[in-house]
């Protein structure tokens, strides 16, 4: 028994088939990045996206056999609308970091009271209805990724969202129980566009563009995904993401939070999964960017020639001799939502060289992590154990043995780099039977590797050197969403 899963991430797209020991195969994966028509502006192609996205499943499902059922991840926010009768899109897909909204959430705040991010979706569809020519006299549809790559391979059949995805657009209800008619008419965005809010896991359709019609039975966010993927099905499991940038998530259970605004120390509540109509919660803390700055060292400073080289280099020294750096390139994220910091290098010396420099930058990111376990435990109000990581750097061995001396945790790092097509499998086969229960998914759980700490990097030099790079561009400072 097996599910087929479609991951659409922020610069790439992923078909594969997960089998029921949790095992990939006849993975398809195709380079799907977003363009920058303009500093600021992030856009991708939808019709591009759905040939994409059914040129994968179809070679995956050639390549593995027919399976049990489809399960859908996705980057969260990044907003499409199309014309309900030819499923055409009415403009370009704005991504989720694109920022050409900003001033219309400071207006929203202003005028109606609503808080609003550029990141989010609200902004972005109103933004396509008032600039796009005759949108508003139009049958349209708006959804986020997931939404529109169910329609995709249903033929046009489901116009669907999930709690994981729906409830970080900012059209939602803080409680999750339906669209917010405040924001929407605030907004000008007409309820008839919006998807229905199902379950994460349950069949609510079939694939009737790939070959024998499998049941679609899973939606969920990308990073929700990851903490499914990564067997965190429990209150106080947690794990962080390293990627371009860096989610730190912890399951809180099924108690709704208070507010769905950011919390105290910086982290947001977030819905985990939804089954049954039951909510499971989160909280998320999030870092701006984390392999960005091993990109910064690799393309824009040539010190290293690959990214995984980072470690090798790194390794030619045991210490940074004093050399610090905070990898703010673009602000700080959780806990101090700092738009204008900016990265930092301190410590210089005459004899500070390239394995300072990198081993550096690897324990900045590793201190942000810390940052954010430290954000979630307080905001969270319990302990967390030891930290499950996936993403592109969890193959970073120095890079993992800094982040657990800056935690003071045991690391668990994940056999699958990409744990979120993992989790999208385990929502999508509990609706049709390959595992039983949450139970299964929490014991199928096995690292590749746990690191334990070996020391600890001071955290009280950490907070210094932060204080530094706050505030260096004063006015993005003083923007709070």
């Amino acid at each position: 028994m097996s599910v087929l899963v479609v991951d659409v991430g922020t610069s790439g797209l992923r078909a594969a088939v997960v089998d029921g020991d949790g095992a990939v195969h006849a993975l398809e994966y195709r380079p799907f990045p977003p363009s920058t028509p303009f500093p600021g502006l992030v856009e991708f192609d939808g019709e591009a996206m759905a040939t994409a996205v059914l040129d994968v499943a179809t070679k995956s499902l050639a390549a593995a056999g027919p399976v049990e059922a489809v399960g859908i991840t996705n980057q969260r926010a990044s907003t499409l609308v199309w014309d309900r009768s030819t499923g055409q899109p009415i403009g370009p897909g704005l991504g989720w970091q694109d920022l050409r909204t900003v001033f219309d959430c400071i207006t929203a705040k202003t005028e109606h009271g609503l808080a609003l991010a550029p990141n989010q979706s609200a902004t972005k569809v109103a933004w396509l209805l008032n600039n796009i020519a005759g949108a508003r006299d139009r049958d349209l549809c708006f959804g986020t990724v997931d939404t529109w790559v169910a329609w995709v391979l249903s033929g046009g059949a489901v116009h669907v969202t999930d709690p994981s995805n729906a409830a970080v657009t900012g059209l939602l209800l803080a409680d999750t129980t339906a669209w917010s008619t405040e924001a929407c008419a605030a907004l000008g965005v007409p309820m008839e566009m919006l998807p229905t809010v199902i379950d994460s896991t349950g069949v609510f359709g079939e694939a009737s563009a790939l070959a024998g019609s499998p049941p679609l039975a899973a939606l969920v966010g990308d990073q929700q995904g990851s903490l499914v993927g990564q067997g965190c099905v429990r209150p106080g499991l947690a794990k962080i993401t390293f990627g371009t940038g860096g989610m730190f998530d912890v399951c809180t259970g099924t108690n709704a939070p208070p507010s769905a605004r950011r919390n105290e120390h910086g982290t947001f509540p977030i819905v985990a999964w939804s089954q049954a109509g039951q909510r499971t919660w989160g909280a998320e803390a999030i870092m701006l960017s984390a392999g960005t700055n091993v990109d910064w060292l690799r393309d824009d400073l040539g010190v290293i020639d690959t990214a995984a080289h980072s470690h090798e280099v790194a390794s030619q020294c045991e210490h940074t001799d004093g050399v610090v750096y905070v990898p703010a390139l673009m602000g700080l994220g959780t806990p101090h939502w700092d738009y204008g910091a900016r990265g930092t290098l301190l410590g210089l010396t005459r004899g500070s060289g390239r394995p300072q420099l990198v081993r550096a930058v690897l324990e900045g990111i590793a201190h942000r992590g810390a940052d954010l376990l430290e954000a979630a435990e307080a905001d969270f109000g319990g302990s967390i154990g030891a930290v499950r990581v996936d993403g592109g750097m969890s193959q970073n061995p120095t890079f993992i043995q800094a982040l657990a001396n800056t935690t003071g945790r045991a690391i668990e790092v994940s056999p699958q780099t990409e744990a979120t097509t993992i989790g999208a499998a385990y929502l999508a086969g509990l609706a049709v039977g390959v595992w039983g229960s949450f139970d299964d998914i929490a014991a199928a759980w096995q690292p590749q590797v746990v690191v334990e700490p070996s020391g600890r990097l001071d955290r009280q030099q950490w907070a210094r050197a932060i204080e530094r790079a706050r505030g260096w561009i004063p006015d993005l400072s003083a923007l709070d969403f």
